[in-house]
């Protein structure tokens, strides 16, 4: 058991708590059961797995039969464990994988896809919120243009409830994205705080992408040119707007119950 903080691998685990470090070594930390059991349905493979046996129990015994056979296991103790992790209540269990990265052509499309598209999304909880709309919605994909956040954050892993793992999450840069988009005949709807069209007035039953922009600065003009239709979400109080990840639910729930009708 691994009791000291100034263990080695201690030391680079808790080096990767930067995003710059975790992006330098293309390496992600997995905290909690539910997350890591997410990653493993998605073929994510931990190289490895540190266990506090005092906070986690027996239950995790039934998780080390999925986990590949060249994972390396460490029990450490409940001081070191708490020193490692981001959230309070943890339940003894962190795993380090390997990231998997996506581009636009790895992208797998149904017969008739659902495309959410984020323009330099800021905040790890909005992203992660967005990823379990996907998930719930079974959209094909999501794809972040101009990225100002880390999709491994510990943030965006938690709120998407480990979704960030089995969405296809792609990164991309604008112009390329709407080339896709194009390339494979996806029509396009750009939220704008300027647009005349309701979104419930939009037929989303084709092969659809809806973009979001940030709340501060909406869509780049780009966008707002590329697209086939700008929609509105009506406003009747004094905000302005929504939080992009409610915007990104009301839109894509309207798209499916049109969808299952």
């Amino acid at each position: 058991m691994i009791s000291s903080h100034s263990n080695p691998k201690i030391k680079n685990l808790i080096k990767l708590q930067k995003n710059n470090e975790r992006r330098k070594k293309g390496l992600v930390l997995i905290e909690g059961k539910r997350e890591i059991e997410k990653a493993l349905s998605a073929d994510w493979e931990p190289e490895m797995l540190f266990v506090c046996e005092e906070i986690a129990g027996q239950g995790w015994n039934e998780l080390k039969n999925r986990l590949p056979a060249h994972c390396i296991f460490e029990t450490v103790s409940k001081d070191v464990f708490n020193h490692l992790v981001y959230r309070e209540g943890s339940d003894g269990l962190l795993a380090v994988c390997h990231v998997k990265s996506l581009c636009l052509n790895d992208i797998r499309l149904s017969e008739n896809p659902l495309i959410i598209v984020l323009q330099s999304v800021e905040k790890p909880g909005n992203l992660g919120a967005v990823l379990r709309t996907a998930d719930a919605a079974q959209a094909d994909a999501v794809i972040v243009c101009e990225p100002l956040t880390d999709f491994y954050n510990p943030n965006t892993i938690r709120s998407s409830l480990g979704c960030v793992f089995t969405q296809q999450l792609v990164a991309s840069d604008s112009d390329e994205a709407i080339a896709w988009l194009k390339k494979n005949e996806i029509q396009i709807f750009c939220t704008a705080l300027t647009a005349s069209t309701d979104y419930l007035n939009v037929d989303y039953r084709k092969a659809t992408a809806i973009v979001m922009g940030t709340e501060a600065t909406g869509l780049s003009k780009q966008w707002l040119e590329a697209s086939d239709q700008n929609i509105l979400i009506e406003m009747r109080g004094i905000a302005d707007s929504l939080n992009v990840s409610v915007s990104t639910a009301v839109v894509v729930f309207e798209a499916l119950r049109q969808r299952k009708t």
